[in-house]
């Protein structure tokens, strides 16, 4: 009989009792599990394996345009497929492990308790980003980025509680009485403030992440957050340089499928978080004295009450290179905005 091609194992996150994690620092033991798809039930924790994105959804996004020849970043070289009609290519195993290590860092940030501030203020990425955050609970700015938000936070706090004032005003009929110019005055301040500090209202303390589509519209927020040590996620085109961030995910950052894609992933993490955040709260209020430390779990000695939280996407399939770049050229008619 020919030889059976081997199955890809997926790296499963385990966490092994969360009463016992909640009084140590945050870790994972990754155990490997084979898998026969990655749809199928996990024979012995009962979970089931999903990858987080599959090379079919990046195609059809059109995350692996990247821009015209003539504008390209060196540092990008590494991130680049090839290149078609001029429009560069960018490599979509690339694309997944980055998604993948910047999923799972905002899956344990937000677990821990972390907070996220989305930020995208281009066109494109307006309505996608909004989404984005919402849907999770997390903080964005989508008009204009207001210098000084991260270092000097305490000053946008104080315009935050004036934006409150403003609204107590304009509720209790206030601003009607006042002389018909200060009521317009203070109404269009009401609104301006409203339209800048709609996303980050309730952040009351500096987030744990920033999450960025194009670098080099956003240079101002990164550099804020790089100077206070705030860990950046961010989209890369081929024209941006990539050690801007830390944790760049190479993709198109002009379509707006391609941001909806990678930014609802990102949010998806959050949410996960979030999920895995209240599992471990009422963990610990159910144990309420602190219990000895845990050992390492290995595949050998099982993990009795094991829950799976998060598989990666190496459990899908691989792609030959010339399936790859079959399909590259299958999806090889660029976008407008990248001509």
């Amino acid at each position: 009989m020919p030889p059976q091609p081997m199955t890809p194992m997926p790296i499963v996150c385990i966490i092994p009792n969360p009463s016992n994690l909640w009084t140590l620092p945050f870790q994972c033991v990754k155990l490997c599990h084979a898998f026969p798809a990655p749809s199928q039930i996990c024979p012995t924790r009962g979970e089931i394996a999903l990858a987080i994105v599959t090379m079919r959804e990046l195609l059809e996004a059109g995350v692996h345009f990247g821009h015209v020849t003539r504008r390209w970043h060196p540092r990008m070289r590494q991130f680049i497929f090839g290149q078609r009609q001029d429009i560069y290519i960018i490599d979509l195993h690339k694309t997944l492990a980055q998604l993948e290590q910047a999923y799972n860092f905002v899956r344990d940030t937000v677990a821990r308790g972390g907070t996220v501030l989305f930020v995208g203020t281009k066109r494109q990425a307006q309505e996608p980003v909004e989404e984005a955050a919402k849907s999770c609970g997390m903080f964005y700015v989508t008009t204009r980025w207001l210098p000084g938000t991260l270092t000097n936070f305490a000053t946008i706090r104080s315009r935050v509680d004036y934006l409150n004032e403003l609204r107590e005003m304009e509720r209790s009929g206030l601003m009607d009485v006042l002389p018909k110019k200060e009521s317009v005055r203070l109404r269009k301040q009401l609104e301006k403030l409203e339209t800048l500090l709609a996303g980050i209202e309730g952040m009351e303390r500096l987030p744990d992440i920033l999450y960025v589509v194009d670098v080099r519209r956003e240079e101002i927020a990164i550099r804020e957050a790089r100077k206070l040590g705030i860990p950046v996620i961010a989209i890369v085109d081929t024209n941006c340089d990539p050690d801007m961030a830390d944790f760049p995910i190479p993709a198109n950052d002009d379509a707006i499928r391609s941001i909806r894609l990678i930014t609802g992933k990102i949010a998806e993490a959050c949410r996960e978080g979030l999920a895995l955040r209240e599992t471990l709260t009422k963990e610990h209020a159910a144990v309420p004295e602190a219990a000895p430390p845990v050992e390492a779990v290995s595949p050998a000695e099982g993990a009795e009450g094991a829950t799976v939280v998060a598989v990666s996407s190496e459990a899908e399939e691989e792609i030959p290179p010339e399936e790859l770049a079959r399909l590259y050229e299958a999806y090889s008619q660029p976008p407008e905005e990248k001509v």
